[in-house]
């Protein structure tokens, strides 16, 4: 029965169909009208704007010829050590003395640089072919240094030329005395392995370090001068450090990559 009273209320009562319909209140207009602006400047930006990336990659100060392993050309007795680490030292200069069945041989270096390792000392045996010495080819003290940051293959081909690079320093304190500045000279096109890596800078442990998550791609940074520092190149703070830099000393670099579009995202 409760049923039926009901049906027959809503059977009495009227359709006002004289009354307008209400399609949406004032405060929905609003909120629509904000979603679709947001929307189309989402849209906008995401085809006209960019957006900066960087890629962080361990990196080494050297100069731009990079190194060589001096290797002894004879098996014998080291019977003397003619040269020091940190020396300096021409082409053809006396490194050591071998004494072999034949006689003394004096092994020299073969162009001129700065010897960074002496793996040698008296008394020693040695075979022919034996790393005895790295020596860093670098002619004159004034001789600039640059930047090699060992960049993963994937991200090679999105860095721009002369990209921007911030390089933090390992015997440098970053929150005292800032970032060293640079741009990329080059970009090589094939990915080093641990040998080509060890013969450039004459040591194979760093070789190995930098290929433990595969094979890099090497970016040669020149480095942003200025007189007004005591190391001659210019830092993120006023002064950087009150020392001079010395090559081999190991940094980590971040390279700016080309500018991105966020719709490019969204591409396959």
């Amino acid at each position: 029965m409760q049923f039926r009273q009901q049906a027959l209320a809503k059977l009495q009562s009227p359709e006002e169909l004289d009354l307008p319909v209400r399609l949406a209140r004032p405060q929905g207009w609003l909120a629509l009208g904000v979603t679709v602006v947001v929307m189309a400047a989402a849209s906008v930006w995401a085809v006209t704007g960019s957006v900066a990336a960087t890629v962080s990659a361990p990196a080494i100060l050297t100069h731009g010829q990079g190194s060589y392993v001096l290797q002894s050309p004879v098996a014998g007795q080291v019977t003397a050590v003619l040269a020091r680490q940190g020396e300096r030292l021409p082409a053809n200069a006396p490194v050591l003395k071998v004494r072999t069945e034949q006689g003394e041989t004096v092994v020299r270096t073969v162009a001129a640089g700065r010897v960074t390792t002496l793996a040698a000392s008296i008394g020693q045996i040695i075979r022919t072919g034996a790393d005895v010495a790295a020596v860093e080819k670098v002619a004159h003290a004034s001789d600039p240094l640059y930047a090699t940051v060992y960049v993963p293959a994937e991200n090679a081909a999105a860095i721009p030329p002369h990209a921007s690079v911030e390089l933090t320093v390992s015997s440098v304190p970053a929150q005292r005395y800032g970032v060293l500045r640079g741009t990329v000279k080059s970009v090589d096109r094939g990915a080093q392995s641990a040998r080509s890596i060890a013969a450039y800078l004459g040591d194979s442990q760093l070789g190995e370090q930098f290929t433990r998550e595969g094979r890099p791609v090497a970016v040669l940074v020149e480095l942003a001068e200025s007189p007004a520092t005591k190391s001659g190149y210019r830092w993120s703070s006023a002064g950087g450090p009150p020392f001079r830099l010395e090559s081999m000393t190991l940094a980590t670099g971040s390279v700016h990559l080309a500018d991105q579009h966020p719709v490019d995202w969204l591409l396959p």
